[in-house]
């Protein structure tokens, strides 16, 4: 049963939420992972597959969305830095091994 942060009552309640909420993170990236095979077999070139102008605009949306949640930006784009660029090697070594 999923319980709100003050619905809390111990350490452990927080964790197993935490634990919960993380699961369904790891999950989501995933599933994300999916799409970004699947935009591979659109790409012509290594230009095409690191999208530097659609990465820079994909960090700043980013950074809105963490703002309108109240999050720090600079966290948030750094995690998306992150998982993209790792996405981005993997999309790298899967378009040349293709070539």
């Amino acid at each position: 049963m999923t319980k709100r942060p003050e619905e809390c009552s111990s350490i452990d309640d927080i964790r197993a939420e935490i634990d919960r909420l993380d699961r369904q993170i790891v999950a989501l990236i995933g599933e994300r992972a999916g799409y970004v095979q699947a935009a591979a077999k659109f790409k012509t070139s290594t230009a095409k597959v690191r999208a530097a102008e659609r990465f820079e605009a994909m960090l700043r949306r980013r950074r809105s969305w963490a703002e309108e949640q109240g999050l720090d930006p600079d966290m948030v784009e750094e995690l998306y830095r992150d998982m993209v660029n790792h996405f981005i090697q993997q999309e790298m070594m899967h378009w040349k091994q293709e070539q």
